[in-house]
């Protein structure tokens, strides 16, 4: 029998990365990640490598079933030079603690993009807008859910995959969507994201609509798309003491320096979406707070009613950052404040 491993990595872009995919079919093939060989690309078609000496390795590191295929899986790779090192552009690889006693909860917005219109789906022709936001928000009905039938085969696609995958709702503007999903560890969690973006895109190929990733895609009073990032660790989740939550917020924010390492990872273009309207706080300044959703960190009401045993939510990521530079960062704030 065949298989089709569909190999996945991430380009040499800037500032945002993209996807690229290609595939290799195998015999017999054990479904196990070990069983991935290591492969090659053309990295010069990938801003990754001059033309004269284009040859780059990926390396598989995680494998899921693709449920869009027959007999098909999806295999993550991180991209790496000739000589086996992590290539610059390998994110991945820059994680230094991997302590999988993090726990990440992920929400992942996105825009359904009309390639035709080049607007939201659901939205009239460009220059022209649907009524203010306010019904579309966990909406129901064809006037206001737009685009159900992509985010429900997204969702089953990704439980059939295997994937921690934890739910849908529409979100604030029209045409946008959020799904969430958990994992413990830095790899595993942008590994899972990455998973799940591709296996929307390739939905998304299929229905003629674009994942729109970027935080701000439509300009005025509209939400934002973002990534918010729900994490804890082992001593978040036992410890029953509120000194040790604002520790840790006050060390996310414990100075210039340590804030702009994280807006540096938390994606492109998100200064847009960071205006401290919208449920954001503002890029150039850092907060925290029960149940704020306009601030930088929100504390969670459940946290709280636990008695502060429980999460934290880092509202800033924007929706094309980079989960693996997103996790990494926020288990080096953590652990400073414990």
């Amino acid at each position: 029998m065949k298989s089709k491993l569909e190999y996945v990595w991430l380009d040499g872009y800037k500032p945002t990365q993209s996807m690229r995919s290609k595939t290799l079919v195998k015999n017999n093939f054990s479904g196990k990640l070990e069983d991935c060989p290591m492969w090659s690309f053309d990295g010069s078609s990938t801003e990754q490598a001059e033309g004269g000496s284009s040859d780059l390795l990926l390396k598989p590191v995680f494998i899921c079933p693709d449920p869009t295929r027959k007999d098909g899986y999806v295999v993550i790779c991180e991209v790496m030079n000739p000589d086996g090192t992590p290539h610059e552009s390998n994110g991945r690889a820059t994680i230094d603690d991997d302590d999988d006693d993090f726990w990440f909860g992920f929400e992942q917005e996105y825009v359904l993009w009309d390639i035709n219109k080049h607007t939201p789906l659901g939205f009239p022709a460009a220059g022209y807008f649907p009524p203010p936001q306010g019904p579309f928000y966990c909406s129901v009905g064809a006037e206001f859910a737009v685009g159900r039938e992509i985010v429900e085969e997204h969702a089953d696609a990704c439980i059939a995959a295997g994937l921690n995958f934890e739910g849908i709702n529409a979100e604030v503007m029209k045409g946008q969507w959020e799904y969430q999903i958990f994992a413990k560890g830095a790899k595993e969690a942008g590994d899972q994201i990455w998973a799940a973006r591709y296996l929307m895109e390739k939905i998304g190929e299929k229905h003629g609509v674009r994942i729109n990733l970027h935080p701000k895609p439509v300009k005025g009073d509209w939400n934002g798309s973002g990534m918010h990032a729900n994490f804890s660790n082992g001593i978040m989740r036992t410890c029953g003491d509120e000194k040790v939550f604002k520790a840790i917020c006050e060390s996310f924010g414990r100075s210039k320096e340590v804030i702009a390492e994280h807006i540096a990872v938390y994606g492109a273009d998100n200064e847009q979406r960071l205006t401290g309207r919208h449920e954001t706080a503002r890029i150039d300044q850092f907060s925290y707070g029960v149940s704020d959703r306009g601030s930088s960190i929100r504390i969670p009401i459940g946290t709280v009613e636990d008695g502060w045993k429980g999460r934290l939510e880092d509202r800033r990521p924007a929706s094309n950052a980079d989960p693996y530079k997103v996790a990494a960062v926020i288990i080096k704030s953590t652990k400073a404040a414990l």
